[in-house]
């Protein structure tokens, strides 16, 4: 059974920088996309970035893109997210998930039919 793990989260001030890790495991992921998703109470949980597995293409959504930059170690199954320059406005819940459809699935279709989600870490950005 797939499983995702995110780590990394806390409490940082803004400017900081700060990375989040997701480690996969119960499964190869070739063939998988894997993105990064974040929750605020006051929004859905909207997209942040995505990376194909296999071949690296990666996809920033416009509010992080050259602030944020997601990258994968296949040697250990794990995706990371690294944040700078972050503002307070990039505080929320940060999910990873993962599915094999690829990156049109995880970077441009319907969250809430992803395959895999890990259960979320905190980041919270002080002004």
């Amino acid at each position: 059974q797939v499983h995702l793990e995110e780590s990394g989260g806390g409490l940082v001030q803004a400017g900081d920088s700060l990375r989040l890790s997701c480690a996969a495991s119960g499964h190869s992921f070739n063939g998988y996309a894997m993105g990064w998703f974040r929750r605020t109470p006051e929004k859905e949980r909207d997209f942040v970035a995505a990376i194909n597995w296999s071949d690296g293409d990666m996809y920033y959504s416009d509010s992080v893109k050259g602030r944020f930059t997601i990258s994968r170690d296949s040697a250990k199954n794990t995706v990371y997210l690294q944040m700078t320059a972050l503002k307070p406005e990039d505080t929320a819940v940060y999910y990873c998930a993962a599915d094999s459809r690829g990156l049109r699935a995880v970077a441009g279709g319907d969250e809430r039919f992803l395959e895999v989600w890990g259960q979320g870490t905190l980041v919270t950005v002080s002004s």
